[in-house]
């Protein structure tokens, strides 16, 4: 199948796996434990019946969607991916072009394997700033400090890790960054010549943002001790809310009492998000929850979801339930993985075609009108 010919994000999924080793397309595709969140949260989003409403003038859709001050050209933008170039090489550049391109936010990972400095500049306006709080404070200041100095004006504090998740598939895959070549990988590397080749002429993908400490590091699992806390805790958000002047997200809320702090503590907006799947397998998939917490926050604060985006009805599903906007990460990633830059628009015009379409079935013009009247009702 060529990617003019890919319908739909599992078609560009199905692509990247033609291309992709299997210890790296696991690092993207793999899900905590026995991925059941992973599964659960595309489940989730199906089980959501909209209403069509037919005879209505739909022939000029309006997906614009502002939000903090900006108006994008749709009511998506990419999530933030650690380590992505060790999918495909370049894949955080190529996203962060895409969103400046089609005018929607990209976020920056603090685990990214570029820069944030050079993510903010090819994202050029359309970069936010995916913040994981260490155990090293000095880290996270330092990291703060380069994100309002590279002009990032929203930052999105991930409150979800406490711990790695524990995915099986990595474990199966004896993964380590840098990569171990085993005689396992070797395998793999030759029969992937294109990604091989690809990422011997760019260099193996790290992290690129903690370069000193991977320089002083003995393991990855020391450097992952190092880039999360266990310790984090309400006093440590307040602080960088504190500190923090622009735009500050919150994401990893799955629970209404959370999300409520989150409002008392002047934070801009949350992300109901369980880190598609990869953090634990026995959680609740984002859109099960997403209506406690919209009664929780009462409109004080901006409600953005990710996890489990694969469709524009999905975009759709989240708006109708009370959403602000959705986050997109491994369908995105896909793309990417499928076929680089063109991939990765793929993806979008993917996901922007079915959104549209999707608008016009259900009768409503403009995506700022989609309410949880478009619901089925049983």
């Amino acid at each position: 199948m060529s990617i003019k010919r890919a319908a739909s994000i599992d078609d560009l999924r199905a692509l990247a796996k033609r291309r992709i080793p299997r210890f790296a397309f696991d690092l993207v595709d793999g899900g905590a434990e026995s991925e059941r969140n992973l599964r659960r949260n595309v489940e989730a989003f199906e089980a959501i019946e909209l209403t069509p409403r037919y005879m209505v003038d739909v022939a000029d859709i309006d997906t614009q969607t502002t939000l903090f001050g900006q108006t994008f050209s749709a009511p998506f933008g990419v999530a933030p991916i650690g380590m992505l170039n060790a999918f495909w090489p370049n894949a955080d550049i190529a996203l962060a072009r895409l969103c400046k391109r089609e005018n929607i936010p990209y976020v920056a990972s603090s685990a990214s394997s570029t820069t944030l400095e050079k993510l903010a500049e090819e994202a050029d306006g359309n970069g936010w700033f995916q913040l994981y709080v260490s155990s090293n404070a000095a880290l996270t200041d330092d990291l703060v400090s380069r994100a309002r100095q590279a002009g990032y004006k929203v930052m999105m504090v991930t409150a979800d890790v406490p711990a790695a998740g524990k995915r099986d598939r990595d474990v199966r895959n004896q993964l380590s960054v840098p990569f171990r070549l085993t005689p396992e990988v070797l395998v793999q590397l030759m029969a992937n010549p294109r990604w091989t080749t690809a990422s011997l002429r760019h260099g193996m993908p790290n992290v690129a943002n903690y370069a000193n400490l991977l320089q002083s590091a003995t393991s990855y699992a020391e450097v992952q001790k190092t880039l999360i806390t266990p310790s984090f805790t309400w006093g440590d958000l307040k602080r960088l809310r504190d500190v923090w002047k622009g735009t500050l997200l919150v994401k990893g809320i799955l629970h209404p009492q959370d999300a409520d702090q989150c409002a008392a503590l002047g934070c801009d907006g949350i992300v109901v998000s369980n880190h598609g799947g990869r953090q634990v397998a026995f959680g609740p998939a984002t859109v099960d929850v997403l209506p406690s917490i919209v009664d929780a926050v009462a409109g004080r604060l901006k409600i953005l979801l990710d996890s489990g985006v694969r469709r524009g009805a999905d975009i759709m599903r989240a708006k109708a339930l009370g959403a602000d906007f959705a986050l997109a990460g491994r369908a995105f990633a896909f793309g990417v993985g499928a076929s680089g830059e063109e991939g990765a628009q793929r993806a979008f015009d993917v996901l922007q075609l079915e959104l549209v379409r999707a608008l016009g079935q259900l009768g409503v013009s403009s995506v700022k009108d989609v309410t949880n009247a478009s619901l089925t009702v049983t």
